[in-house]
């Protein structure tokens, strides 16, 4: 079984704000249940020797503001802060079995397509494109070990009302028959949800989602860089395509 650990860094915007918020990213991790272990075990002796009580996310990595609502990372200082990161990616890296899936979205673009009218057509579209290469990625694994591979989805929590939709959206995916859609033959039950404080495999797809953001956003490759070496690639080592997908595809 592998799992698929789904988060996002920014939030889609409806029509109206695409400019404010142009990039939207889901980051995905897939871990095969084995070694889910061995990962929230690497995890909690990350948390005991940096004293963090609670969940780590992306945004507590910031720059402190006068003011700032407590988190679990307020009593770092900005160089602990960058030591317990490059951590985070370094447990990442040690493990071939882990593997990186992540879709990058440009909103202006996407909003010229005329099937995205709203920014629930933007988080649908992106983990469309995010789950169909976990099935493409479940079918190569079933041809290098030569048995049959399932998975499972896990994403963080959103809104309530979000999260029922995407549950519903989730399962058109695994049972719809349009042509349009990939065959998700690999992909057993629904949509697994779960909050991010509660998860070991959502708080590193948070970090995943956030390296990929800073990378497009604002040309920082030093996190992303971190964790190239774990991303899907294809048999002739393409990155994009297959464990980066950039969506529309083109014209940027």
């Amino acid at each position: 079984m592998q799992i698929l650990f789904v988060d996002e860094s920014g939030t889609p915007p409806p029509p109206e704000k695409q400019n404010d918020t142009p990039l939207f990213v889901l980051g995905g991790m897939v871990v095969p249940e084995d070694m889910w272990f061995k990962l929230a075990a690497d995890l909690r002796r990350l948390k005991d020797h940096f004293k963090i009580e609670g969940e780590i996310k992306w945004r507590y990595f910031a720059p402190e503001k006068p003011g700032a609502k407590k988190h679990s990372l307020i009593h770092l200082n900005p160089e602990q802060k960058e030591a317990l990161r490059a951590k985070l990616y370094e447990i990442i890296r040690a493990y071939r079995s882990i593997r990186l899936i992540c879709v990058a979205t440009n909103v202006p673009l996407a909003y010229r397509l005329p099937y995205i009218k709203s920014a629930d057509d933007l988080y649908w579209y992106s983990y469309k494109q995010l789950t169909e290469r976990f099935q493409y990625y479940l079918q190569d694994l079933e041809r290098t070990v030569g048995q049959r591979v399932n998975g499972i989805v896990v994403c963080d929590h959103r809104a309530p009302k979000d999260d029922t939709r995407l549950r519903e959206l989730h399962h058109q995916l695994l049972v719809g028959d349009k042509v349009t859609f990939s065959r998700y033959e690999n992909l057993i039950e629904g949509l697994f949800i779960a909050p991010s404080h509660l998860s070991v495999g959502v708080q590193f797809a948070d970090m995943v989602a956030g390296a990929v953001f800073r990378a497009y956003r604002v040309n920082d490759q030093r996190y992303f860089s971190q964790i190239d070496a774990s991303f899907r690639r294809s048999a002739k080592g393409q990155l994009e395509g297959y464990g980066l997908v950039k969506f529309p595809k083109e014209g940027w």
